[in-house]
């Protein structure tokens, strides 16, 4: 039987204080205690149901973190104030002086930014590596490396990890998988196909709305008790923890998911496979010309489809930047960063999302300046907005 990841979430049951159909939210920085015994034993981590102190965890953080780690199919999860938070503190837990880094070289630019600049200031180093090419990446480990990180489908350029074959080789030279999933909700379960743990980006499809930042770290029990150590925890010391009406409010979205993944799906597809037709430069997982189509389809839990994102290069960032304000102009969406939202989000990474990485660096690994990344909305009816597309791309000559 095939993993069923929204059936998780939704035989997780929560009553509200009251009785209420949503858990009621913990709006306290601080909880009090009938005796000081039990103050002390939750200090040292011996009374578990008891709350201490909001950085540590909050009843409205653990309900979203039960949720995420269902869905994840892990022990339990950890959520954070934002996706960056999640992704440092993990790293940071797993790795001290003079350890190492083996990682996809096309990942976001803000974890690219941490791992590139930030993490040698700790004497952390990390290995760039084409992740689709598994002898370059077995070639790179070393004595010294810790971690092999990656993306399910990488930002921006949606190459595919095949993480059946990275847990294998993380096993073989006793490394810790590390996914950043944030890219492929519900379709792929990094989990289930052998990675240790799992990360995304609350802010993106998860909430959905736009209006939050936030981040989860999914794996065992004990890692996540590491993560939250209050002498050696890089989340408890850090500090980057995510308040609890935002919790709350990410809940109540993540119970729509499913739904919203099947028709960012659908969408995606129908507009990749017009775009291709159209003689565009398109790639989009779902497309039979993307090199790990086949892959993906191995992976993925087929009822959500192959995701929201997909790009098309227009040959230029001038004409990118027309195309782009010609269909916010159209209402065919917003020329913004993040994804995930309702409507249609497009930007050019090379400038935006990716900024952080070295222009020779991104042309060795075929991030064009006439790249446009769409992560597409919700949109009822899929063939309007396409017809839409193509006037506007037929009015600025593109097509």
């Amino acid at each position: 039987m095939s993993f069923k990841p929204a059936n998780q979430i939704q035989d997780l049951q929560y009553f509200g204080e009251f009785g209420g159909v949503n858990p009621s939210i913990s709006d306290s920085s601080t909880y009090t205690f009938l005796s000081a015994k039990t103050m002390f034993d939750t200090f040292e981590g011996n009374a578990d149901g008891c709350y201490l102190y909001s950085r540590h965890t909050s009843p409205s953080n653990l309900y979203l973190g039960q949720a995420l780690a269902a869905m994840e199919s892990t022990e339990t999860a950890s959520v954070f104030a934002s996706g960056m938070g999640a992704i440092t503190a993990t790293i940071l837990q797993l790795c001290g002086a003079n350890d190492q880094i083996v990682s996809s070289r096309t990942i976001y630019g803000g974890t690219y930014a941490f791992f590139k600049n930030f993490a040698p200031r700790l004497h952390i180093k990390t290995t760039f590596v084409d992740i689709t090419d598994l002898e370059i990446v077995e070639a790179a480990i070393t004595p010294k490396t810790k971690v092999l990180f990656c993306e399910s489908v990488s930002n921006p350029l949606l190459e595919v990890s095949d993480i059946k074959a990275l847990a294998k080789l993380a096993e073989k030279h006793d490394l810790k998988l590390v996914v950043d999933n944030t890219f492929s909700p519900l379709s792929i379960s990094p989990a289930v196909l052998g990675a240790h743990i799992t990360i995304h980006s609350l802010t993106k499809f998860i909430n959905g709305t736009s209006d939050t930042v936030g981040g989860v770290v999914c794996g065992s029990q004990k890692f996540i008790d590491d993560l939250r150590d209050v002498n050696n925890g890089a989340s408890m010391l850090l500090g980057s923890t995510m308040d609890s009406l935002r919790a709350a409010s990410v809940l109540k979205n993540l119970r729509t998911l499913h739904i919203r993944m099947q028709q960012h799906s659908k969408n995606a597809l129908f507009l990749a496979e017009k775009f291709e037709n159209d003689g565009l430069k398109t790639v989009y997982p779902g497309l039979k010309s993307h090199p790990s189509h086949q892959l993906f389809k191995r992976m993925m839990n087929t009822e959500y489809g192959f995701g929201g994102m997909l790009t098309i290069d227009v040959g230029s960032l001038e004409k990118a930047n027309q195309l782009m304000e010609r269909m916010q102009h159209e209402n065919l969406g917003y020329l913004a960063v993040s994804l995930g939202f309702y409507k249609t989000l497009f930007s050019a990474p090379g400038s935006s999302t990716s900024s952080e990485i070295p222009e020779h660096e991104q042309k060795a690994m075929g991030l064009s300046d006439g790249l446009i990344r769409f992560s597409i909305g919700l949109d009822a009816d899929i063939e309007r907005t396409y017809e839409k597309m193509n006037h506007c791309m037929k009015t600025l000559k593109i097509l």
